[in-house]
C-alpha cells in the first residue's frame, strides 16, 4: 500500500483519494466487458454454425423434394405411355411410386429438423445481441469511470459504476433468453 501512495504522489495524484478506488472499479469493470465480450463471440460462433446447418438442411430438403417430383413424373409418364412390356413397367412404375413417397415421408423429418435448428439459431442470435448490448453499456460505463481520474469528480465514478452494473444486467439478461 505504501508502493501505491508513493507511486501516486510521484504521478501527481497523491492528493487524489479517488485513484485507487476508482482504478479498482475499472479494472473490475474491464474484467466483466472482457467476460461478456468471450460469450458474445461465443454465442455468435454458435449462431454461425447453426446458420450452417439450417442451410445445409434446407439443401437437403431441396434435394429430396427434387428427387420426389422428378420419381413422380417418371410414375405418372409410366402409368400414360404405350410400352412393349405391360408387367415390366408397371413393376418400374411402382417402384417409383414408392421411391416418391419414401421422399416425401424423408421431406418431412428432414423439414422438422431444420425449422428446428432455425429456433435454436434464434435463440443464439438473441442472446448474442444481448451480450453486444451489455458489452457496450460496459465499456461505456468504464469510460464514465475513468472520467473521474481527469476531473476529481465521485458523479462520473458513481455514474460508471451504475452504468457498467447495468450493462452486466443487460449481458446477464442473455440467459434468460429461451426459444
Amino acid at each position: 500500500m505504501h508502493e501505491i501512495e508513493g507511486h501516486g504522489h510521484h504521478g501527481g495524484h497523491g492528493d487524489n483519494p479517488l485513484v485507487i478506488p476508482v482504478s479498482i472499479t475499472m479494472s473490475v469493470l474491464a474484467v466483466l466487458l472482457a467476460a461478456v465480450t468471450l460469450l458474445g463471440h461465443r454465442a455468435h460462433t454458435e449462431e454461425l454454425l447453426l446458420q450452417g446447418q439450417a442451410t445445409n438442411q434446407w439443401g437437403y430438403y431441396q434435394a429430396k423434394n427434387g428427387r420426389l417430383h422428378q420419381d413422380q413424373i417418371f410414375a405418372d409418364l409410366l402409368a400414360v405411355s404405350a410400352v412393349t412390356d405391360k408387367e415390366k413397367a408397371a413393376a418400374l412404375r411402382e417402384q417409383y411410386r414408392k421411391e416418391a413417397e419414401r421422399y416425401a415421408a424423408d421431406k418431412e423429418e428432414i423439414n422438422e429438423k431444420a425449422s428446428e435448428l432455425e429456433k435454436e439459431l434464434g435463440l443464439y442470435r438473441r442472446r448474442a445481441d444481448r451480450f453486444d448490448a451489455g458489452e457496450g453499456v460496459l465499456e461505456f460505463g468504464l469510460i464514465i469511470c475513468s472520467l473521474t481520474l481527469l476531473t476529481n469528480r465521485r458523479l462520473f465514478w458513481f455514474s460508471g459504476m451504475a452504468i457498467g452494473a447495468l450493462g452486466f444486467l443487460v449481458a446477464l439478461s442473455g440467459f434468460l433468453v429461451r426459444v
